[in-house]
């Protein structure tokens, strides 16, 4: 299978702080990818500039052979405009951890906004995909409600169905569960699951290891800035080669 999404020698820098010190990644289409890694490994970085969130300061990315945030002209790159970037978005969906929901807008309202107003789509049509995903994450009969009626897992549920509205090529998830109390966790990694199990394109940067070891293909462990072990779930999270990645999971497991 071809690389859906290439990362190569991704650098990024705050002021003096390197954050992503040349990243390079491979996710092929249909494949779920898990970000592993401490807090400060540079994870949600490394997502946020998937989507052209975060500019990079050097290197490059591309999702579905199309660079992200830029043009190649001879050497140099260019940044595209702010509305080209923007319908690139529109292609790659994206999860926070904490739901980013427009407050005053009603639940079906949060799904149909984007389509609408981004894509262009037909408001009935827009509406009519709403509803069914509404019912595929299990909140058909939440249409109406607003996000302050709802619970943590509710609103992160309405948020994936809101990602998924715009019928993205792929998905990004940053810690989706780790602004919900510990029973509410399951109803959003099931969700989550059930796309996995459809062949849905993502990347998921999760505390969670058992939802790794049952839904990634392929797994990744960060720390300092720089990928230090990939592969299956079953070598990174059961015999890792790295000291890092032991130490790492001998506090998590």
């Amino acid at each position: 299978m071809s690389a859906m999404v290439e990362i190569r020698s991704v650098h990024k820098s705050f002021g003096a702080v390197e954050v992503l010190r040349g990243i390079d990644l491979e996710v092929a289409a249909g494949e779920v990818t898990v970000v592993l890694g401490p807090s400060g490994s540079g994870k949600s970085t490394l997502l946020r500039t998937i989507n052209h969130l975060e500019k990079v300061d050097s290197g490059w990315i591309s999702v579905d052979g199309t660079l992200v945030g830029y043009r190649r002209s001879g050497d140099k790159l260019y940044e595209l405009r702010e509305r080209e970037i923007l319908k690139q978005r529109t292609g790659i969906g994206f999860v926070f951890q904490n739901f980013n929901l427009f407050p005053h807008l009603t639940v079906l309202e949060n799904l149909v906004e984007a389509p609408v107003a981004v894509q262009r789509r037909p408001r009935a049509q827009a509406e009519a995909t709403a509803r069914r995903l509404l019912a595929r994450v299990g909140l058909a009969e939440k249409a109406d409600a607003y996000p302050r009626q709802l619970s943590g897992g509710q609103q992160q549920r309405v948020a994936i169905a809101r990602a998924l509205a715009l019928e993205p090529r792929l998905l990004l998830f940053d810690e989706p569960t780790s602004a919900l109390d510990p029973e509410l966790v399951g109803e959003v990694l099931d969700v989550i699951k059930d796309l996995a199990h459809q062949g849905t394109t993502m990347i998921v940067v999760t505390h969670e290891i058992g939802f790794a070891r049952e839904v990634a293909d392929t797994v990744v462990f960060m720390d300092g800035g720089r990928i230090v072990e990939q592969g299956p779930p079953a070598q990174v999270l059961d015999h890792p080669r790295h000291e890092r990645t032991r130490a790492f999971l001998s506090k998590v497991l």
